[in-house]
């Protein structure tokens, strides 16, 4: 069973420390990193939690390095800041279209965070390949994603897409079978209006990268038992155990 990712990738860095006092020049907590560690994130967290399940994957992402760097209090878990460094991904980084690249693929998985590098005909070309296809995506929804096997939201980007995903419903494909999977943090998940919630209640020390874990584990299970609902059900055990840890870890 091979894999191929396709989307924006950064490096996720933690720092974590002591906030014990505050600035005397301005009312901001004065930070003392104690530690650090260091992921590889977006869409390379979808190929390393891939790859934590056993599969091959290959990503095809920006090269230029996107930042994500957190400051966190060790003893409250709270963060202090985060800070994007690199954060829109320039013309000579974007992606350009190779259909032979995406040749001899089972899973294509596309991760889209919006930073530039997958434009709306890009992934509706990527559709296009005769393989099992999961988006992921920070854009609004349109007719470019229709092709898409399952699409995966979480319950903001759903909420800032709803009224574009009736108006393909109802206006331009009446009855088109959007296959959309709606997370919905520590409440579980959602799939054509049944539920799937969280039975057990958790103690949620950090939500990063957990969509990327769920998205991870849904495609490796549905292309084992193309079964939708038994996927949805595992990956959502694979990210309930994921926000249990601190900082951005697999499954």
């Amino acid at each position: 069973m091979k894999f191929l990712v396709i989307g924006d990738s950064c490096i996720d860095r933690f720092f974590y420390g002591a906030c014990e006092r505050i600035c005397p020049e301005a009312p901001v907590p004065v930070f003392k990193p104690l530690d650090e560690t260091q992921n590889y994130g977006m869409s390379g967290n979808v190929v390393e939690n891939v790859k934590a399940l056993k599969y091959k994957c290959d990503i095809i992402t920006n090269k230029n390095n996107i930042e994500k760097i957190r400051y966190i209090d060790s003893r409250s878990r709270q963060m202090i800041i985060r800070i994007d460094k690199n954060d829109i991904i320039d013309e000579n980084n974007k992606y350009r279209h190779d259909i032979n690249k995406l040749k001899g693929y089972d899973v294509i998985i596309i991760s889209d965070y919006d930073k530039g590098f997958l434009t709306e005909t890009d992934i509706n070309d990527i559709l296009d390949v005769k393989c099992t296809t999961f988006l992921q995506t920070k854009k609004l929804l349109g007719k470019w994603c229709l092709k898409a096997n399952y699409i995966k939201l979480n319950q903001y980007e759903y909420k800032k897409t709803k009224h574009l995903i009736e108006k393909l419903y109802f206006d331009i494909y009446p009855g088109v079978d959007l296959k959309l999977i709606v997370t919905l943090g520590e409440k579980g998940c959602m799939y054509k209006g049944k539920e799937y919630k969280i039975t057990k209640k958790i103690e949620i020390r950090d939500v990063s990268g957990a969509g990327d874990t769920f998205l991870a584990a849904l495609a490796v299970k549905y292309a084992n038992t193309n079964n939708i609902e038994e996927s949805i059900l595992f990956a959502q055990k694979c990210s309930t155990k994921v926000v249990q840890k601190l900082g951005v870890v697999t499954a």
